[in-house]
This record gives C-alpha cells, structure tokens and sequence, in this order.
C-alpha cells in the first residue's frame, strides 16, 4: 500500500502507516486440527502432552507471521511433539492437515471450508488476532474501495451466521 501498488489490503496486525484509512473487520484466532482419518489412525490428543504422540504441522516460530499464532506454537512446542513440519504460510499448514500428516495450527475461520477437518484440543487456543481493512486516505471516496469493503463485511457477516446455525445444531 505505501507504494501504492496495491489499492486495499487485508492484514492479520493494525497497519503502522499513518496515511491509511483502517477498519478493524473481525478478530481470528488459531486452533488446532487434524482430519478425521488422521485422527482414527493416530488417536485422538486428549490433553496438549498428548502432542508428544503426534505431528505438529505449524509455520515456522521464528518465521514472520502473526504474533499470536508464533507464541501458540512457542507453546505447543514445550509438550515436544514426535515431530514437527513446518511451512511458510497457512495454505502449507491447510495441506498437511489435509493430507493426513498430523495435526496443524491453523485460522479457525478454515475449519468451515473443509468438512473433513476437525477441531482438536479445543480449550488450546492463541490470542485474538485483530484482521484489518486498509487502504490510502485519499482513495476514502472510491466507489471501488467501497464496494470492496462492503463484500467483505458481507462475507464475514454471512460466515458468522453460518458458524452460528452449525452451533445450533
């Protein structure tokens, strides 16, 4: 954005620069989970030490990513999982999961795309990680921008609902 190649984006952390318009969208935070498969054939953790049975597919702690994911994983790390994969993003992390590899440090917001993941250890939890809408003070006007915005919130107000209905069943 400060090189004004991009017109608007979506970031996991409150943008420093003081020329951007930001509205705070939503808060996300990460969970873990494994595919039911993965869980039938390694069994299912019951407590975080349980971790030392299995394989933690997460990004890297000391790779750029969002603070609260890098201190979740810091601490699943001390129950010394048998072993580790990690990547440099979420998609590396959603295609182990899915692929059976062990159980991942992952978005909750995924977990509603893909029915065959499951939410494991659900009282392990990192911090809310605040998701944000930016983009350069003088694009306030764009009815482009506006459009944009109105989508997301849109999107994110339908996928709430949606979380909320699955609840309720």
């Amino acid at each position: 954005l400060p090189m004004r190649e991009a017109d608007v984006a979506i970031r996991m952390k409150e943008p420093s620069q003081a020329d951007l318009i930001r509205k705070r969208l939503m808060g996300v935070r990460m969970r873990l989970y494994a595919t039911s498969d993965y869980l039938r054939g390694h069994g299912t953790p019951e407590t975080p030490e349980d971790l030392s049975r299995h394989r933690l597919i997460c990004q890297n702690p000391r790779a750029p990513q969002v603070s609260a994911g890098a201190s979740l994983v810091g601490e699943l790390m001390t129950h010394q999982p048998r072993s580790t994969l990690t990547v440099n993003n979420y998609f590396g992390v959603l295609q182990g999961v899915l692929a059976g590899l062990g159980i991942g440090v992952l978005p909750e917001y995924l977990s509603s795309d893909f029915a065959e993941m499951q939410q494991v250890l659900p009282d392990v939890v990192s911090n809310e990680v605040p998701v944000f809408l930016a983009y350069p003070e003088e694009l306030r006007q764009s009815r482009r921008i506006a459009a944009f915005r109105d989508f997301v919130q849109a999107e994110i107000a339908l996928q709430r609902r949606q979380q909320r209905d699955r609840a309720a069943e």
